[in-house]
């Protein structure tokens, strides 16, 4: 059996290849978007997933899955987002790109071996549909903190919440299998 690190390793390797693919055909147009829209692109996904969890069929192709890689590369635009400000123009390269989307997707396998050592892996006793809830739970707190201008008193920031939505979505596809 592998180890979580290593299937974190495996599915988060083809979310970056099609982050990769993503910026060859469309470069990084994602700078455009300002905190609030990668938040309605996460609900979005988010909602899709929910959505298909109960209704078990799909008019279009991509699944769950795709929509988990969705959440992922997402999670990681909006961390970037959040670090360099929105632009009006695409302003960095593809090698910039990727280069903090691997400082970032870094960032959340820190984080998912910190949580992953206090919680001893509860995770895998979850649900895949209590990751969709809790990504969506994550998405409500995220935009209630941009309705107060980011302005908390006790909360965590935009920035954890989108970590720990990239490590449910990984975590949902690890579940699902796209590990191997």
């Amino acid at each position: 059996m592998s180890t979580t690190n290593e299937q974190f390793d495996a599915v988060t390797a083809k979310c970056r290849s099609i982050f990769s693919k993503k910026l060859h055909d469309y470069g990084a147009a994602w700078r455009i978007l300002r905190i609030p829209s990668v938040t309605d692109q996460l609900f979005i996904k988010a909602n899709r997933i929910r959505n298909l969890e109960i209704k078990g069929e799909s008019r279009i192709q991509d699944n769950i899955a795709d929509e988990f890689m969705g959440i992922i590369n997402y999670a990681i635009v909006g961390l970037i987002q959040l670090q360099q400000g929105s632009s009006e123009k695409v302003d960095i390269s593809p090698e910039e790109a990727l280069a903090l989307y691997d400082e970032k997707m870094e960032m959340a396998r820190q984080l998912m071996l910190n949580k992953n050592f206090d919680y001893e892996e509860a995770w895998r006793g979850m649900r895949i549909s209590s990751y969709t809830d809790l990504i969506l739970m994550k998405i409500n707190r995220v935009k209630q903190i941009e309705d107060l201008g980011g302005h908390t008193l006790a909360s965590e920031g935009i920035d954890s919440n989108y970590l720990d939505m990239l490590n449910y979505a990984a975590f949902g596809l690890i579940r699902l299998g796209y590990d191997k």
